[in-house]
């Protein structure tokens, strides 16, 4: 058994019994030559994999802030009250077992759950009863699922759409047969194509660092792991157009030399795994895939899918790809780019589900006709996930050099007061900034906006993605490990009436310090929207903190200090 097989083959325990079992683990160690703590470790590591025996429907609740906002609460106690358990709580009926689980990618139709990695969507209180009741009858999980549709709320005028038009199988591809791999890489190049999963590093540089690499085997791996919260465009490319996706993936091997790709799914996407399946089946009977590529010779490229297990880490490059090794997912200490020791130590181009997609359009389309959409900088179109306190949550195509006022508009925005550009990761804007424009040069927007309006609470805003971070954190890195935790333990002072000033001020130092300091990108910009609104919603904060100067010893709380006192006095009085 190949280490890179570690992940497929703990899916296999954990769908067989509910979980991993011990004989699992030991049986794993021995095939691979390890310790059974090493595996016990890579277990450990992802949030679906269970070492307790769970119910036969495990139930995954979303709780996004947008969930939060839409009933969240009343959905928990729904599922409670029907099933009989208790969140986070095993063995506690042979049916059933809850947990909460950070965003599913179904922003726009929260609150929302996976049931054995089925969709629900809009739930309320009576739809879980009826679901629950349901599986109770016997009747199988997947006939009363959802299944949800990407909402494409709106896409730019003909002359100027770019995903959102029609797709033929291979359009893009016809093209290789003419051109080599240096004039494809330029085509890529004049189109100044950037990656869109947030860091928009030029695509063409890093697919020409892959092609320049003497690694003897090549891979492409298209990271299709999307965890940010918020987020969900990636879905819907995967939901309509999965054939551009793999093109993408093709069109990279061609520049690079790769003969192999792995599709790295996110678990919370099972249901659509069977969709990307058949797509790689059509290629291959197209002869997009396989040997000889439209018979070009030495062309051999064929696609896998790797199924993630729940971790948000993952979403960064080099932790993806110890993932896909079979390895806890955690960022590797950066001594080389992947595109020269990437997976098992071989040259690999590690790109997202829209960067694939797009380069797809652009070998397509040409890099003259994508040149003329957009900004300066920033060319072409791109897609945001758009959710919160709107009228049309959905998939939005924009021109790059959209302002966020148009976005509002579109969306039907109701009084909108904080926006959160990019997923908790992001920065939050107030509405001073209503006017800065979608693009590289302004908002470099990675795909998520969240929208919210004067009626939400910042401070349950803020908790929630700090909250979301310190679950997430692999726990590798001090500054990320201690920092996340210092930034919730001030949240709770300000819930509780004692904060100080100079607490917003020690946010700000560790914000500073996580992004200096940790490993990956999680922990360096865990803190960021939090210090971000300190300063950009100060009318917010000042009613919810005292100046050190009138009272620094605001921080005892008399309250907090004798409450064990009374409660044991209480409980004595029974």
């Amino acid at each position: 058994m190949k280490r890179s097989r570690l992940l497929t083959r703990l899916w296999e325990f954990q769908n067989k019994y509910g979980y991993i079992p011990d004989v699992a683990i030991s049986e794993i160690a021995q095939k691979l030559r390890v310790s059974k703590i090493e595996i016990e470790g890579v277990v450990s590591f992802y949030h679906f994999f269970h070492r307790q025996p769970t119910g036969k429907y495990i139930i995954y609740l979303s709780s996004s802030i947008i969930s939060e906002f839409k009933g969240l609460n009343e959905i928990k106690t729904a599922f409670e009250k029907e099933t009989g358990c208790t969140f986070g709580v095993y063995n506690q009926h042979p049916l059933f077992s809850l947990f909460e689980t950070s965003c599913i990618g179904l922003s726009d139709q929260e609150p929302a759950a996976l049931i054995n990695f089925y969709p629900f969507t809009n739930l309320t209180p009576k739809k879980v009863a009826s679901i629950i009741q349901d599986l109770k009858n016997g009747i199988q999980v997947d006939s009363i699922a959802n299944k949800p549709a990407s909402k494409i709320q709106f896409i730019p005028s003909e002359e100027k759409t770019v995903f959102f038009r029609d797709y033929h199988l291979g359009n893009s591809l016809e093209n290789l047969k003419y051109l080599d791999a240096n004039e494809v890489l330029d085509i890529i190049s004049d189109a100044e194509l950037t990656g869109r999963g947030g860091a928009f590093f030029p695509t063409a540089q890093k697919w020409m660092y892959g092609k320049n690499a003497t690694s003897e085997l090549k891979y492409i791996i298209c990271n299709a792991d999307e965890g940010e919260p918020g987020t969900f465009k990636d879905k819907a490319l995967i939901q309509n157009l999965p054939g551009l996706i793999i093109e993408g993936m093709i069109i990279s091997a061609y520049i690079s030399g790769a003969q192999k790709g792995f599709i790295y799914l996110r678990a919370e996407y099972s249901y659509l795994l069977a969709k990307l399946k058949a797509t790689l089946v059509k290629f291959q009977k197209h002869n997009l895939l396989g040997k000889n590529i439209l018979k070009i010779p030495n062309f051999n490229f064929d696609i896998e899918i790797q199924l993630g297990a729940g971790a948000y880490v993952c979403g960064a490059e080099t932790a993806l790809i110890e993932s896909l090794e079979g390895k806890r997912g955690e960022p590797r200490i950066r001594n080389s780019f992947p595109t020269e020791r990437g997976f098992n130590n071989h040259a690999t181009i590690v790109n997202n589900v829209e960067t694939f997609a797009m380069a797809a359009r652009i070998i397509e389309l040409g890099s003259e006709y994508i040149s003329k959409i957009g900004t300066k900088n920033s060319k072409g179109t791109k897609l945001l996930s758009v959710a919160g306190d709107i009228a049309k949550p959905g998939i939005y195509e924009i021109e790059w050099g959209t302002t966020v006022e148009e976005l509002l508009n579109r969306c039907e925005a109701n009084a909108p007061y904080f926006v959160q550009i990019s997923g908790p990761s992001g920065e939050c804007i107030n509405a001073t900034e209503f006017n800065r424009k979608f693009c590289q040069e302004d908002l470099a927007c990675g795909g998520s906006v969240m929208i919210f309006n004067r009626s939400r609470s910042i401070l349950q805003i803020l908790e929630n993605f700090i909250q979301f971070f310190k679950n997430e954190s692999c726990g590798n890195c001090t500054p990320c490990r201690a920092g996340n935790q210092i930034l919730f333990e001030k949240i709770q002072k300000i819930k509780r009436g004692i904060c100080t000033t100079d607490d917003l001020k020690d946010v700000q130092k560790w914000a500073q310090i996580m992004k200096l300091t940790s490993r990956c990108g999680l922990g360096q910009f865990s803190g960021k929207t939090f210090s971000m609104a300190i300063d950009k919603f100060d009318d917010y904060f000042n009613l919810k903190v005292t100046t050190c100067s009138d009272n620094c010893n605001v921080e005892f709380d008399i309250e907090q200090a004798i409450s064990d006192y009374e409660q044991v006095v209480k409980n004595t009085q029974l």
